[in-house]
């Protein structure tokens, strides 16, 4: 990604800046590229035209473009005003605050953000990045919890100064900060007063060591206050059959199959959640033993279309599990005596 970004570059003053340079330093494989340069929208259509990438704005506001390539990679080129220092001025820590000339050459590196990763220390460049962009509350935390960092006193300090304000940016930014937190994570983001403030709780947490998923985490950490982040309709499912789970009255078929109509095909997270683990093997078990079709189907119930359809064939189903129906005939005698009584 540099080598075409310097070709195309040449004899301009350009720099490679934030989490590739952070990232290049610390061993770690570098996907996203960020390129400060002084026309960000011709060099990002230019490089889109060589590397067959797609070319949007990134930033009305900022100028900034990106180049969206195979594999989830990106190139993001941002305006060159006033010079490197005055550009990483207004970055956000320390260890972002570095910069290499993409020609090649000394970094420029005017806060001490080198000798800050060699301590594995996170340290906000000035006093004002949380009222600049508040999201970069929740981010000192995702980079401590990814990167094995620990924000230094005064910025920890900052970070609770200011935590009221980190449910300002959009859902989205949010969300996409949230996905990426451990449980430890977690526990930070309340430690330094953001989880309250975002209306979430680590009380829950102590269920992730039964699952480990994101989808869990969130769920644990937010609960119903969830419902009120911009997540997908699939993690609202998700959520949905999680908290709206009761745990069964017991281990026997019948009570396992009815929590498992509710909430598979998250019954062992459900489990989780319910501090019901014990009964996670009589699931597996149940899971494992489920028939390849079922006994039958809609049209041969002999019933008109509707509803009834349905409650009937989850009666077989049941019956089925619990074992008083095995056969087809058998299921079509449970019907003529479910219809009879109805």
């Amino acid at each position: 990604m540099r080598d075409l970004a310097r070709e195309l570059l040449m004899g301009e003053e350009a720099w490679v800046v934030g989490g590739a340079v952070r990232d290049e330093l610390l061993g770690r494989e570098v996907v996203d590229l960020d390129i400060a340069c002084r026309d960000p929208k011709q060099a990002a259509r230019a490089y889109a035209r060589r590397a067959g990438g797609a070319p949007f704005p990134l930033s009305e506001r900022h100028g900034a473009w990106r180049v969206a390539l195979d594999g989830g990679r990106t190139v993001d080129f941002t305006p060159l005003r006033n010079g490197i220092e005055d550009d990483l001025a207004t970055r956000d820590f320390t260890i972002n605050a570095i910069a290499v000339p993409l020609e090649g050459g000394e970094p420029a590196d005017p806060f001490g953000g080198q000798a800050d990763l060699e301590r594995r220390v996170l340290r906000a460049v000035s006093q004002n990045v949380f009222d600049d962009d508040p999201l970069r509350l929740l981010r000192a935390v995702r980079l401590e919890d990814e990167l094995g960092l620990r924000l230094d006193d005064e910025t920890a300090l900052l970070v609770q100064e200011h935590a009221a304000l980190v449910d300002r940016p959009a859902g989205e930014r949010l969300v996409a900060e949230l996905v990426r937190l451990s449980v430890d994570g977690f526990r930070r983001a309340e430690e330094l007063g953001l989880l309250g403030a975002l209306g979430g709780s680590v009380a829950g947490l102590d269920r992730q060591q039964a699952r480990d998923s994101t989808d869990f985490r969130l769920v644990a950490a937010f609960g119903r206050r969830l419902a009120e982040l911009p997540v997908s309709n699939e993690l609202r499912r998700y959520a949905n059959a999680i908290l709206n789970a009761e745990r069964p009255e017991d281990g026997s078929p019948r009570a396992i199959h009815r929590f498992r109509q509710a909430t598979e095909p998250w019954s062992l997270d459900a489990l989780a959640y319910l501090g019901a683990e014990d009964l996670a093997d009589t699931v597996r078990a149940a899971r494992a033993a489920d028939p390849g079709e079922p006994l039958l189907r809609g049209d041969e119930l002999g019933v008109p279309e509707g509803p009834e359809v349905g409650r009937l064939l989850d009666l077989i189903a049941e019956e089925r599990a619990v074992g008083t129906v095995s056969t087809r005939e058998q299921a079509l005698e449970l019907v003529k005596r479910e219809r009879g009584s109805g």
